[in-house]
């Protein structure tokens, strides 16, 4: 009998270190999703250093635009080229703005035309769909 006491006492110390080897095991697991919670972080750190962030931020923007216009223009210049070239490149030139100047011309005409068309249209089918309402009757 006394076996059986023994028994039922060392049965119930590992059931009582089971509970908290588990209780341990799910503090762990919550520490370490609150450790691996990156996005939480940078909230809580933007929260509380938020002149940090924000100036940060700046100075990254201004240090990538300064170094962004810091690039020196490389000329090239080519020595194969004769006048007869640069001319047909000049001609080539001018009928491409001719063309520009050309279509937005046609594109106002055709804003301002616009409203016209439309009623002259409206008109027309008003006519026609009037004239067959009468017709049938």
């Amino acid at each position: 009998m006394a076996q059986d006491g023994r028994q039922e006492e060392s049965i119930a110390e590992l059931r009582q270190q089971i509970a908290h080897s588990r209780d341990r095991l799910g503090r762990d697991l919550e520490g370490l999703r609150y450790e691996l919670d990156f996005p939480l972080k940078f909230r809580k750190s933007f929260q509380r250093h938020a002149k940090v962030w924000i100036s940060a931020a700046v100075l990254t923007g201004v240090a990538a635009t300064a170094r962004a216009t810091s690039k020196t223009k490389v000329v090239y210049r080519t020595f194969g080229r004769k006048s007869g070239e640069q001319k047909k490149g000049e001609e080539q030139k001018k009928g491409l703005l001719q063309a520009g100047v050309a279509m937005g011309a046609l594109r106002l005409a055709a804003t301002l035309l616009r409203p016209v068309a439309v009623s002259f249209i409206t008109k027309k089918m008003g006519s026609y769909a009037g004239g067959s309402a009468a017709s049938r009757n």
